[in-house]
């Protein structure tokens, strides 16, 4: 890590989170809680594979939870209500 990294406090490659989908018909839900303030926001990803390409929806909600495992464990429940609502249109 270079010296401007450690004065600012530079992300090193270690810390890099690999976040595994949950499967739900047919999409892959990315549970990626934000960290703000003490607390962690409700965000993700929805991916759907259509042919050769892959549609990506990106959302942050407005919702805050005390720890990571709430809020990813809030999105998931978001995002299927989402898919249950939307379908293919979410893109």
């Amino acid at each position: 890590m270079g010296f401007f990294s450690k004065l600012f406090g530079g992300k090193s490659q270690d810390e890099v989170k690999t976040v595994e989908p949950v499967e739900y018909k047919g999409f892959l839900v990315y549970q990626e809680a934000l960290a703000e303030g003490g607390q962690y926001r409700v965000a993700g990803r929805i991916t759907k594979q259509f042919g050769d390409e892959e549609k990506t929806h990106r959302f942050i909600r407005s919702d805050v939870l005390g720890n990571e495992g709430d809020a990813n464990e809030l999105m998931l429940k978001k995002a299927q209500m989402f898919i249950d609502q939307m379908g293919d249109n979410i893109f």
